[in-house]
């Protein structure tokens, strides 16, 4: 189901993965939870390389813990602080394996992403261009100097419920 061609395949549409996303991604803030992105990471992703476990890095995509979040259709952006320096983010949509409540652990998993054939040039990032709007925003959170709200790496101890997933196949 998520796996068709952007151009419209054999299932005659677009991915629905960066729908599910979004839609989860509102279902968590209108209810007061925290949504966390678990991501595979490849030389496509933009993370700090230094937070990434077995290759995967969990992230915080709450507008207080973001700056400019853009939930797009081919990638997600936005600014976070690690460390308290701040860092641009970018991640395809398709390398997104999971997306969760921090609070209840509820949520979709996804498939993980084709790796990437050696030699293979990395997928184009579109231009910065002005974020789409997802989701109620307060004044603050257009703000670079927001606190610094990211999980702790994927290898830390969680005192948080384990995330319960669906995967969509």
């Amino acid at each position: 189901m998520d796996q068709t061609p952007a151009s419209g395949g054999a299932g005659g549409g677009t991915s629905t993965r960066p729908y599910l996303i979004r839609a989860l991604h509102d279902w968590c803030t209108d209810n007061g939870f925290t949504p966390y992105i678990a991501v595979h990471v490849d030389r496509s992703v933009q993370v700090p390389m230094e937070y990434v476990s077995n290759n995967e890095i969990v992230l915080n995509i709450g507008f207080d813990a973001t700056s400019g979040l853009d939930l797009g259709n081919d990638h997600i952006q936005f600014k976070a602080r690690f460390g308290g320096v701040a860092r641009e983010i970018i991640v395809p949509v398709d390398h997104v394996v999971a997306i969760y409540a921090r609070e209840n652990g509820q949520g979709m998993a996804f498939p993980a992403p084709e790796p990437l054939a050696e030699g293979a040039p990395v997928p184009a990032v579109p231009a910065a261009a002005e974020p789409r709007r997802t989701g109620l925003r307060l004044a603050s959170e257009t703000s670079d100097d927001e606190g610094d709200d990211t999980p702790p790496p994927p290898d830390a101890p969680s005192g948080g419920p384990r995330p319960s997933l669906k995967r969509v196949k």
